[in-house]
């Protein structure tokens, strides 16, 4: 865990918003094509069309949440689903607690 890499992917609000919409997926996405989208993910196309962006800035918010360790991806076909990493999650959360 870098936590410098952390602390800049959590420096948007929309990386923000990924994250806690990612939390509860259901709540927030429609499945795409089936997918469990606890277990899977979501599909970046519902990621990028919730943020009202481009496809190329959410794909670049993604990667910084990835770089940072807060998610996963998983590919199955042509599309790309992503999921909150909930175990680096935790152990950000040890970080913060035992370090600041």
């Amino acid at each position: 865990m870098e936590p410098i890499e952390i602390f800049k992917a959590l420096s948007n609000e929309s990386r923000l918003q990924i994250l806690h919409w990612l939390k509860e997926p259901d709540r927030h996405f429609t499945p795409h094509e089936g997918i469990d989208m606890n277990t899977t993910g979501v599909c970046v196309s519902q990621i990028t069309d919730k943020l009202k962006m481009t496809q190329s800035t959410a794909s670049q918010y993604l990667s910084i949440l990835l770089r940072a360790g807060l998610i996963k991806t998983e590919r199955i076909g042509k599309y790309t689903y992503y999921k909150r990493d909930e175990e680096a999650i935790k152990k950000m959360a040890a970080f913060f607690e035992k370090e600041m």
